[in-house]
């Protein structure tokens, strides 16, 4: 999997993130590189373990990219970070939390790298959110997808996922599906001596009897009056006999409190199935909001199908995908394997000439590649 990154707030400076994985969910290397003509030629990759041997188990990382703050011109790198006692992906959930570093030469080297963690007394790297103590449940990002984006007053909008609890305060699925999770958003706001300063300002619920695995994976825009939306993905796990959908909430006020998640829909209101995968909004320079993402003509099992995965613009006033200009990317072709997978990506808008690029893993089980799968980069055109 991997992405490539604006590191400054001129200029066509990149840092790319690629990594391998041996294990669902779980890396084994991070690799870096930089380029300075926008992607065309690349420094010799660095390499960088994610993960390492520890006295209380096993430290796994878990890069999500970075975010160039277009307010300060400053580079975000963000990434989970969990020590695993047993090294299960299960725990995870009772484990990830969040770090974040600071760089202001372009992602070379980092001012500061430290946990995520809501400003004031009795906060810490064991007890970084309210309701949420390391060991007990987490809070993470859930894909690449799942960047900040920067509100008018200059301060940052971080969209996380957190792990439910019950009554003993630690980490209880509330369904039957593989994993769980509600969606939230923490607010960053800059200090003088460049860190952030944190807090926890809203959360999105699931509900149980609509999504199995609670809601995931969310991302942000802003639309023409500004509202913020979020668009997250659902599961239909265990229970196939649920619809599958794609689901949405809205802020009036900057994130602090949502909307009931629902199904989200067409500007005709009609709902579409999708399945249980992450997604991107993307806020074009024309002024048009974006939208990638997996559809499917029936009824999702879960994670599946995969593909095709889709373009299509959103609607700036009703914060609804707009059905006419839903375009495919890709699909599946006639060597992939029965279970293709064309989900985990990153996209973002080229500074040069105004195409989307798309950092998109390609791979499928069954077919003549087996397990093994490539990270692709496409190149989409924006139209009148």
């Amino acid at each position: 999997m991997g992405g490539s990154y604006y590191t400054r707030a001129t200029g066509t400076d990149l840092m790319s993130v690629h990594t391998l994985s041996s294990r669902s969910d779980i890396l084994s290397h991070e690799y870096y590189r930089f380029s300075n003509d926008n992607g065309r030629t690349w420094s010799e990759p660095t390499l960088v373990p994610a993960g390492r041997q520890t006295q209380a188990g096993m430290l796994r990382r878990h890069q999500r990219g970075g975010y160039l703050d277009p307010a300060t011109g400053r580079f975000i790198k963000l990434r989970n970070e969990a020590v695993l006692p047993n090294d299960e992906v299960l725990e995870f959930m009772r484990f990830n939390t969040v770090h974040y570093a600071v760089s202001l030469d372009g992602g070379r080297s980092d001012l500061f790298d430290e946990p995520l963690v809501q400003s004031g007394p009795g906060f810490s790297a064991d007890h970084p959110l309210p309701n949420v103590r390391r060991g007990h449940n987490c809070f993470m990002l859930g894909d690449s997808t799942c960047l900040p984006i920067t509100l008018p007053d200059g301060s940052l909008l971080q969209p996380v996922q957190i792990s439910p609890t019950g009554p003993d305060g630690v980490y209880r699925p509330r369904g039957p599906g593989f994993t769980d999770t509600d969606c939230a958003v923490i607010r960053g706001t800059w200090r003088d001596d460049l860190h952030l300063d944190w807090e926890l300002t809203g959360m999105v619920i699931a509900d149980p009897g609509r999504t199995t695995r609670g809601l995931i994976e969310p991302t942000l825009a802003r639309l023409a009056d500004g509202r913020i939306l979020m668009v997250m993905r659902g599961s239909n796990d265990q229970r196939p006999k649920l619809p599958g959908y794609r689901w949405f909430a809205l802020s009036s006020d900057n994130g602090s409190t949502w909307t009931t998640a629902e199904p989200w829909t067409y500007e005709s209101g009609i709902a579409f199935h999708s399945p249980s995968s992450c997604s991107q909004l993307i806020a074009h320079s024309s002024g048009r909001l974006y939208w990638i993402g997996n559809l499917c003509q029936k009824n999702p099992q879960g994670n599946l199908p995969r593909h095709p995965i889709v373009i299509g613009e959103v609607s700036m006033e009703s914060g609804r995908l707009i059905e006419e200009t839903v375009a495919i990317i890709d699909d599946r072709h006639p060597d992939d394997g029965p279970f293709l997978t064309l989900s985990n990506f990153y996209a973002r808008e080229d500074r040069e000439d105004g195409t989307i690029k798309l950092h998109l893993l390609r791979w499928s089980t069954g077919g003549q590649r087996g397990y093994q799968g490539d990270c692709m980069l496409y190149e989409i055109e924006i139209t009148e």
